[in-house]
């Protein structure tokens, strides 16, 4: 009893009411923003079996199915919302150039967005380096659109310091060198019709 109290304030707290939803769709239409977007629902398990290889996409935990039709639909959403996206940059793990392929028909494979899930402390920390330079780059060049990095739990816990779920959003904009959370858009918030 006391388990399922637990998971249904957490899921409340999680998902913002519906005008901060709104307000959010919104300003993700002004562009300008970073969406964090965690790969789309695996198989079962965490991390990669032993002996796992990045040009191997057998080797590694790879999307479900419901996974591949959760990140068609991510993509679909995000194009009737009008939100204007610009580079789409992944992981090189196959679960994450997978969401970004079937979102958004395109890629950009990033290894700073690699899994930072068995790096040391110091090269996790360079990773964050190297993206919150590469989103300022983006900046300096305009950055009127959305840029759309497609990474992993760890890592985009990292950054912002925000756990989302597989195939959730965190959206962010860059501040004073570092990432600011603007918002989140739960699985469940993106597609409320999901069909398991």
């Amino acid at each position: 009893m006391l388990r399922r109290c637990f998971l249904a304030l957490t899921t409340l707290l999680a998902t913002p009411p519906a005008a901060a939803q709104s307000d959010l769709w919104q300003s993700l239409q002004g562009g300008g923003h970073v969406l964090l977007i965690r790969h789309a629902l695996t198989t079962p398990g965490i991390g990669d079996p032993p002996g796992f290889r990045l040009a191997a996409c057998a080797t590694q935990r790879n999307l479900s199915e419901q996974g591949k039709r959760d990140a068609v639909a991510i993509g679909a959403v995000l194009r009737q919302r009008g939100i204007p996206l610009g580079p789409v940059l992944s992981s090189r793990w196959c679960r994450c150039l997978d969401t970004a392929r079937l979102a958004f028909g395109r890629v950009e494979e990033a290894p700073m967005l690699d899994s930072m899930f068995q790096d040391s402390d110091a090269a996790g920390r360079a990773k964050v380096r190297e993206v919150l330079a590469r989103i300022a780059l983006w900046r300096q060049a305009g950055g009127k659109d959305n840029l759309v990095l497609v990474t992993h739990d760890v890592n985009i816990r990292a950054l912002v310091d925000a756990y989302v779920e597989q195939g959730g959003i965190v959206v962010a904009q860059p501040v004073d060198g570092r990432l600011r959370v603007v918002g989140r858009l739960p699985l469940s918030t993106v597609l409320p019709r999901r069909v398991p």
